[in-house]
């Protein structure tokens, strides 16, 4: 969770810098992503971990408000680079980050669910391969038992 605000706090500290600066924010937008990713990260790491199986027995709440205060910040820093953005970027540029906010979440969605997807279908291979290699086995042994049936030695 350090880990995730550090990120966060690294990228946001860029963006300032050139809003201090007066460039223009389209020159800090691999910042943004950072922090946009390292945003998504935390909440991720929040989902999993109320969902582990540890957490669940063991009820670990003081976790809890950590991360609640980790997003808080990471909630108001989002507000004022909007704030930013509306001030000093070009005419329309939140709304378009917003748009594209959206449209990168679906994507990763999508992308998260085709990577799912091929990590099934490599268990499904495994598992096709490892019945035939069982069959092969326990036709190879009946063979070898009939064999040894009929002739009485190996």
């Amino acid at each position: 969770m350090l880990a995730e605000l550090a990120a966060f706090n690294a990228g946001f500290a860029v963006v300032k810098q050139v809003v201090a600066n007066g460039r223009d924010l389209g020159d800090a937008m691999g910042a943004i992503g950072k922090m946009i990713g390292a945003k998504e990260d935390l909440q991720k790491r929040g989902e999993k971990k109320k969902k582990s199986f540890m957490s669940v027995i063991g009820g670990k709440a003081e976790d809890d408000f950590e991360e609640f205060m980790a997003l808080e910040k990471i909630k108001t820093a989002e507000q004022e680079l909007a704030s930013m953005m509306k001030l000093y970027g070009r005419p329309g540029l939140y709304d378009d980050w917003v748009r594209h906010q959206a449209m990168a979440r679906k994507r990763r969605r999508e992308e998260a669910l085709a990577e799912q997807k091929r990590k099934e279908q490599m268990w499904e291979y495994a598992a096709y391969i490892i019945a035939g290699i069982i069959a092969f086995g326990g036709f190879a042994g009946l063979m070898i038992w009939v064999k040894f049936l009929r002739d009485g030695s190996l």
